[in-house]
């Protein structure tokens, strides 16, 4: 059975066992599901998979600044922004799935109403503890939240009971372990940590969509291009929305 198995993972896959080690750069979006599908794509083919996450803008730096890097995983804004400028070049790419910005709550205390700016800002001020991904380090969440909070006039009242995070499962953990009332990141990131902490998304004035993109160099293995293949199959766009990436229809 298991050779049975290994087989039609491979046809799955379309590659042959080469032993080929493929470091991946992802936004922290993707942490569970991307971690099993490489579980998966390693014993299919006998190749190694390693991760590295990051917050969106963080993970694109660290991929230009590795030779060795092989695929890059993060929002479309980052990478068109990085092609333009010309640190990204003669590469493919392709839009893999979006997920919605949203705030988590501590599971066991009552889920705070956050579908008006009216409720999301009377709960910002009820929280005695807020955290979020640091602006600083790229975190696509963070800088919009940011924006919510100018917007709605509590910057000072927040920041001043505000932890940062590295990225958005810190921020996750965080707020889990540490008992913290409210936390901002991807809605993505919020179902794989704890699916029973998502309070809900912003609210529709201050919705953000944030989609996501595969890119790699036009001169990659035949590994790599698999692998990234594989991303985009029936059954890992499956994964990927169970864990809040939605597939995105239009390439």
């Amino acid at each position: 059975m298991k050779t049975i198995l290994s087989f039609l993972l491979v046809m799955v896959f379309g590659q042959p066992v080469f032993g080929e080690e493929l470091k991946v750069y992802a936004a922290a979006a993707f942490k569970a599901p991307l971690t099993e599908i490489a579980a998966q794509y390693e014993a299919a083919t006998g190749n190694k998979v390693t991760l590295i996450f990051d917050t969106a803008g963080a993970t694109e730096q660290k991929f230009r600044q590795d030779s060795q890097a092989a695929l890059l995983i993060t929002t479309v804004t980052v990478i068109d922004d990085a092609e333009r400028m010309g640190r990204l070049k003669d590469g493919t790419t392709y839009r893999l799935g979006d997920t919605l910005a949203g705030l988590a709550f501590y599971p066991g205390s009552a889920r705070p109403d956050v579908s008006t700016p009216e409720k999301l800002k009377a709960a910002l001020l009820a929280a005695k503890r807020i955290v979020f991904s640091d602006p600083s380090r790229g975190a696509t969440a963070g800088i919009h939240f940011m924006k919510v909070i100018e917007s709605l006039s509590v910057k000072d009242e927040v920041l001043r009971k505000a932890t940062l995070a590295k990225d958005g499962p810190d921020t996750m953990r965080l707020l889990l372990e540490e008992k913290i009332d409210l936390g901002v990141t991807q809605i993505s990131e919020i179902l794989q940590a704890n699916r029973g902490a998502v309070a809900g998304p912003f609210p529709k004035e201050f919705e953000l969509t944030t989609i996501y993109s595969v890119w790699y160099r036009n001169n990659v293995s035949q590994p790599v291009k698999a692998f990234a293949a594989s991303l985009d199959s029936p059954a890992n766009r499956t994964k990927l929305a169970e864990n809040g990436i939605r597939p995105v229809a239009n390439r």
